[in-house]
């Protein structure tokens, strides 16, 4: 990883707090901390910006509102002149339509895709893209850019924290379940991609007690099929089993609570979720998403199911509750294994440096 400084600015439009938002604030802060200068551009009032509003990493608000918007464009392009960075960083779609990098202006422009997005509108002006995932690499070459300007560089996740037999018996206490109840946890964004109607119908196919112990989901998230989740929870009579936990920011304490982490998306481009449940040592139960099919290795490092099939998934979750502790314990180790082989932190900052580098060399000349 170099040393030299590579001034970098990084721009996203989203008013959301998915797993590209939460990326996009974790690498800012290990660039910062690796003595990085780095400069965020992003949304007024967004949750980015108040998740670095406590750090000393400098922030440019603008609109970023749609494809139309020229003001944006205009103090983006006005910005990358009077800043002059080696490094412009955009993630998603927006940000990355909106910026332009003038004429004149020694900087490299790295979109970054965390997804299977269109291409054609939005990326192709960049001077070189990542993709968190091969396949969405694949993707990427597939629609017609340059292979050799395409580059893999997965997501990493913070250290876990530390919580003490009080804290999680004070957490637990707070749900009313019974006392030896198994805790299924899942995360997400309340969506139909997110695939918790299969996880509901699943749950409603379980025995209500798995290895001589009841058991309760946790569902944590927020989104558009909320009511309709509730709904068809209430219809299946799961009601005394399923805890709504709401949005969860941060959610570590639960992960830490947690028997099983269960990710039930129909689609899934990487799969945060897992990497946050092996950065605990968690056990994963997880649909055969693009995302999870390469990071889990089944039943060496997690549980793998068929998308949208609630049976296969009850059947997942009952082959984890029904194994010794041992045998949950090594699924987890073996994820955690993986997460600091190939998603530690200091390797993923490292590979960003590398790539700026090597960007400001080729495309630049840089020295």
């Amino acid at each position: 990883m170099t040393d030299r400084a590579l001034p970098s600015l990084h721009v996203l439009g989203s008013r959301q707090f998915g797993g590209a938002d939460q990326f996009y604030v974790r690498l800012l802060n290990a660039l910062h901390d690796a003595g990085q200068p780095v400069l965020a551009v992003n949304r007024p009032d967004s949750p980015v910006a108040r998740a670095l509003a406590g750090r000393d990493i400098e922030q440019v608000h603008l609109a970023l509102a749609n494809r139309w918007d020229f003001w944006s464009a205009w103090r983006m392009r006005r910005l990358l002149s009077e800043r002059a960075p080696c490094v412009v960083q955009t993630y998603m779609g927006r940000a990355t339509r909106l910026t332009r990098v003038p004429k004149g202006v020694p900087a490299v422009h790295v979109a970054r895709l965390g997804g299977f997005y269109k291409i054609d509108g939005y990326y192709r002006h960049a001077h070189a893209w990542v993709g968190n995932t091969r396949a969405i690499c694949d993707y990427m070459i597939g629609q017609g850019l340059p292979a050799e300007r395409v580059f893999h560089i997965g997501n990493f996740v913070p250290e876990p924290r530390r919580f003490d037999d009080a804290g999680r018996a004070a957490l637990r206490a707070g749900l009313a379940v019974p006392a030896d109840a198994w805790l299924l946890f899942g995360l997400g964004r309340l969506i139909e991609k997110k695939g918790f109607q299969d996880l509901l119908a699943a749950l409603a196919d379980l025995p209500r007690e798995i290895a001589g112990r009841p058991w309760v989901m946790l569902i944590g998230g927020d989104g558009e099929d909320a009511e309709r989740l509730r709904l068809q929870c209430r219809r299946l009579g799961l009601d005394d089993r399923v805890r709504w936990l709401g949005w969860q920011d941060p959610p570590d304490p639960w992960y830490d609570l947690a028997d099983v982490v269960v990710v039930p998306s129909r689609h899934e481009p990487l799969g945060n979720v897992i990497l946050e449940a092996w950065n605990y040592r968690k056990p994963v139960v997880s649909s055969a998403s693009d995302g999870a099919r390469e990071l889990i290795q089944p039943d060496r490092n997690g549980i793998m199911v068929p998308c949208a099939d609630p049976l296969g998934l009850a059947d997942g979750l009952q082959r984890a509750l029904q194994m010794d502790d041992a045998g949950r314990r090594e699924l987890g180790e073996a994820g955690w294994r993986e997460l600091n082989a190939k998603h530690g932190q200091a390797a993923i900052v490292g590979a960003y440096l590398d790539l700026y580098e090597r960007l400001m060399r080729e495309h630049l000349g840089g020295g």
